[in-house]
């Protein structure tokens, strides 16, 4: 029985004829179908090179175990999400590697009612059956149905319930969709919203699906593809961008002035604004970078919880805790009122309509946090030893911290300043944030201090 690598903590990713090929794929789709019992299952892609014939050999053998296979087509991750529970399906694949490498593809599952898929809730078995291969014949009735356009449709009406139309203002955006799934998806989205009235003037970039992704990986939180879309900001006039990564579950801004919103303080502006709807709600949030959303979940009268980084433990701490809104520092966002799951198409509409309610810039809407919260946002490291480096960081810094903190990699609360440390769940990284109390300079300090660290010779 050979191990099957390319199954992480939630969701399958791999490198292309190393540890993920067609064989493996057919695998996993019959593994995904016998694991969860299924005879109905949506199934949609992103636009890589290599998505389209792992989606058919998923399909295919999803057919050969007898299920009918709800065909989404090009897509994005959030609308697989959606048909799920629209069209009461056992479960839901995209194939996927959203802002990996070239070479990389992947698979993104949900179970029924779009519930998330970890080690204890499926995925473990979906990757023992896989890695036996002992499937046995054909089974009849199964059959592929295309169902795009439905799908679709309902989607866009149900992200659209989201923003008050009547509550938005003139604005020009840009937006930089990377050349990945985003496009299609956005113009449905916008055509909707310019029959109901919206007053908005949009800009498109890389606009057009291409899997060859001729101006790079579409992954927008990485600080070198970032002045690509700041810079048609600028020349636009815009009043903001939006950007987002191949399989459009990321969601990243950038004010008038081309500067980037960490993500962080978008969480926090959601949050501040689902309160105002729902006084008392809880938020969630993942460990990374945390002061500026405690505070102002605090300030609103909600409660924050902390959940482990990732989007199945994302979603099953919004169901959990009945939570409205969850989001993380790398721009996932999760929705309560959107099959608990996260989307990247529905936050830019509620940032607009913040902005046309308060007739504030987003600049002027996020000012105030990032001067009380600095952070460095996310700095990434291939090392050999994660493990050491952490030992070696931990040793530094434990015996002066005021809290610690395990949930995800290590976390020391230093009293004005913090930092988390985590090994990532889909990357060869070690990954560092830092954040401190209204004091940048001890931001660069610390950054420069601990990256010295990280990188020191053993």
């Amino acid at each position: 029985m050979a191990t099957l690598t390319c199954f992480k903590a939630y969701d399958v990713r791999g490198r292309l004829g190393d540890n993920l090929d067609v064989g493996i794929a057919r695998r996993i789709g019959r593994g995904f179908a016998r694991a969860l019992t299924a005879r109905r299952v949506v199934l949609g892609r992103d636009i890589r090179a290599s998505s389209e014939e792992l989606a058919a050999a998923v399909s295919g053998a999803l057919i050969d175990e007898g299920v009918e296979v709800l065909d989404l087509g090009l897509c994005g991750t959030e609308e697989m999400y959606h048909a799920v529970t629209f069209f009461g399906a056992d479960g839901g694949i995209e194939v996927t590697a959203s802002h990996n490498p070239m070479d990389y593809n992947g698979m993104k599952m949900v179970r029924a009612g779009s519930a998330p898929l970890d080690s204890a809730t499926g995925l473990a078995a979906i990757r023992a059956l896989a890695e036996a291969d002992d499937f046995g014949p054909a089974r009849a009735g199964g059959r592929r149905v295309d169902v795009a356009a439905t799908a679709r449709a309902a989607y866009v009406e149900t992200v659209l319930k989201f923003v008050d139309v009547a509550a938005l203002r003139p604005l020009k955006i840009v937006v930089n969709a990377g050349n990945g799934a985003a496009g299609p998806t956005f113009d449905a989205i916008a055509a909707a919203l310019s029959a109901r009235g919206a007053p908005l003037q949009i800009l498109r970039m890389h606009h057009e699906p291409d899997g060859s992704f001729p101006n790079g990986i579409p992954n927008p939180l990485l600080p070198e593809n970032q002045p690509v879309t700041a810079e048609a900001v600028r020349a636009a006039g815009a009043d903001l961008g939006v950007a987002w990564d191949g399989d459009f579950d990321r969601c990243f801004f950038f004010d008038a002035e081309g500067r980037f919103i960490d993500g962080e303080y978008i969480v926090g502006l959601l949050a501040a604004a689902f309160l105002a709807r729902e006084p008392g709600a809880r938020i969630i949030h993942d460990p990374r970078v945390i002061w500026n959303t405690r505070d102002v979940v605090a300030q609103a009268g909600g409660t924050a919880i902390q959940s482990r980084t990732g989007h199945a433990f994302l979603k099953a701490a919004l169901r959990d805790h009945d939570a409205v809104y969850g989001g993380e520092m790398s721009a996932h966002h999760y929705f309560r009122d959107f099959v608990c799951c996260d989307s990247g198409m529905i936050p830019w509409l509620l940032v607009i309509e913040l902005m046309g309610r308060s007739g504030q810039s987003l600049a002027s809407l996020v000012a105030a946090r990032r001067a009380a919260f600095p952070s460095s946002g996310e700095i990434n490291f291939v090392v050999a030893d994660p493990a050491a480096i952490r030992a070696r960081v931990d040793a530094a810094y434990a015996a002066g911290a005021r809290g610690r903190d395990e949930t995800d990699g290590l976390s020391l609360d230093m009293g004005v300043w913090r930092f988390n440390l985590r090994s990532s769940n889909t990357e060869p990284l070690l990954r560092l944030n830092v954040e401190t109390r209204a004091d940048r300079a001890l931001l660069d300090r610390k950054v420069d201090e601990l990256c010295a660290l990280i990188r020191a010779e053993p």
